[in-house]
């Protein structure tokens, strides 16, 4: 009888305030790149804000060179599908929506969060520790108690 083993796939996903308050764009991309050198390929991302933007965008770059890294979208609003009816953004990477629909909608991109961390190995984010009240700090919170590697580009200078 041959021994069958089971190969666990590195994810990564990303968390972060939606407004950036100070240029991560090379810090991140430099971040994303040792992800890729250290054997991940596929990477989780939201939908929502200045900082999963920048993401995208950086994941987008770094696709024309590493071809096999996979791009995931969380959606977590039927209209903002609904609204892009003409204009597809994602047209180029897979998009996915978690079932959410009993969700109150205040809860649902916390809810997304949680579910992609769920899926993943790191967690990239962009994180301001010293908020007392935050739904990224929280969700940063939440990555470090399930063990994931946690790397918070907020606290590297650029």
């Amino acid at each position: 009888m041959g021994l069958i083993t089971t190969v666990k796939i590195m994810k990564t996903t990303f968390i972060g305030h939606r407004i950036l308050l100070k240029n991560i764009d090379e810090c991140l991309e430099k971040a994303i790149e040792k992800q890729i050198k250290c054997g991940c390929l596929s990477f989780i991302v939201g939908s929502h804000g200045q900082f999963d933007e920048l993401v995208l965008k950086v994941l987008r770059k770094l696709k024309t060179i590493y071809k096999q890294i996979q791009i995931e979208v969380v959606i977590t609003s039927l209209g903002k599908i609904k609204k892009f009816h003409e204009y597809v953004p994602y047209s180029d990477v897979k998009t996915l929506m978690y079932e959410i629909e009993d969700i109150f909608f205040k809860r649902r991109i916390t809810y997304s969060n949680k579910k992609m961390i769920d899926e993943c190995d790191t967690l990239i984010c962009y994180v301001d520790n010293n908020l007392s009240n935050s739904g990224a700090k929280s969700i940063m919170k939440y990555a470090e108690k399930k063990g994931l590697n946690v790397i918070n580009l907020f606290d590297i200078e650029n």
